[in-house]
């Protein structure tokens, strides 16, 4: 963006192109094949950048090219005026058996092992042209992606957002308890309190909800669980086929699990809360026709599996 002095008719948009694809690459030559740009072609194009800018703007490191303090000032609003100016040439309507473009959408464990399989058959069946990165939520920083135009939409336990961003509810779940078949405590249909107590839990470190209300509703009978194992979602169903632990679950994922490995599901001897979830994306994305498609696309998902 330009900086006081500087005329915005004297900028070059293509200098801007360069910026952010050195910016999202963190590499020149890298970012250079992403455009079909020469490396000589991409350091002249730095070198007006830099002079324009009067800012190095990018310092090589064994890392790959650092941005210094004013190309992260300036990286997130470049990003957004340069996806603005690719959506407003856009058709004002989006023809998805034509599309040819593609989609970044993270994703929770829940999402992923619920929603991603039925988002994908149904965009890839009526949209052959369109390509879908499904990410994992887990490690992202998604309001800055999503602000920096890296990510079109995130799908996971978002309870509370910004004002930049849209946000809808798509499902309720509760909680249930997954076991091996042929475990002992699967020769009752409902597990009591005192049988719940006595199992072996295995507690789900890399998810988004927490399973204190578990405990909360054991202390009024001086009870606790023991949780003998904890570790992530990917190895929750190994360690359940393979042992007499249990685990407690959203139930749509439990059902997605046992559908397919030797697991049955069992009720919580209490009630349980329910857990939602939502996808969030940029407000400016609104009414923009493709991003609009997409998120039908998941609402239609998320209603067969009985939404809201």
């Amino acid at each position: 963006m330009p900086t006081p002095g500087i005329k915005l008719g004297a900028i070059d948009l293509n200098l801007l192109v360069v910026f952010d694809a050195v910016m999202q690459e963190r590499n020149v030559t890298r970012a250079g094949q992403r455009l079909g740009l020469s490396q000589p072609a991409m350091s002249h194009a730095l070198t007006r950048l830099r002079h324009m800018l009067k800012d190095d703007l990018f310092i090589r490191s064994p890392k790959g090219m650092l941005p210094t303090p004013r190309a992260e000032q300036l990286a997130s609003p470049i990003r957004v005026a340069l996806d603005g100016l690719q959506h407003s040439l856009e058709p004002t309507q989006f023809v998805a058996a034509k599309a040819t473009r593609s989609f970044r959408v993270a994703v929770d464990n829940y999402s992923a092992v619920v929603l991603v399989g039925q988002i994908a058959a149904r965009i890839t069946k009526i949209a052959p042209g369109v390509t879908l990165e499904f990410r994992p939520s887990g490690t992202l920083n998604i309001p800055n992606l999503q602000d920096r135009g890296e990510l079109e939409l995130a799908i996971g336990a978002f309870l509370e957002v910004g004002e930049r961003f849209s946000r809808l509810s798509l499902l309720d779940d509760d909680f249930v308890v997954v076991l091996r078949k042929g475990h002992p405590a699967t020769d009752c249909r409902e597990l009591s309190t005192e049988k719940f107590v006595a199992l072996s839990h295995l507690s789900i470190s890399s998810v988004a909800y927490d399973t204190d209300f578990i405990d909360r509703a054991l202390a009024p009978h001086g009870l606790k669980r023991r949780i003998q194992l904890r570790a992530p979602f990917l190895s929750a169903v190994r360690i359940l086929v393979a042992s007499d632990m249990v685990s407690v679950l959203q139930r749509r994922v439990a059902e997605e699990l046992v559908r397919y490995r030797p697991l049955v599901i069992r009720r919580l001897p209490h009630s349980s809360p329910t857990s939602e979830t939502a996808m969030i994306w940029p407000r400016w994305l609104d009414q923009q026709p493709a991003h609009r498609w997409l998120r039908e696309i998941v609402t239609m998902v998320a209603n067969s599996l009985g939404a809201k």
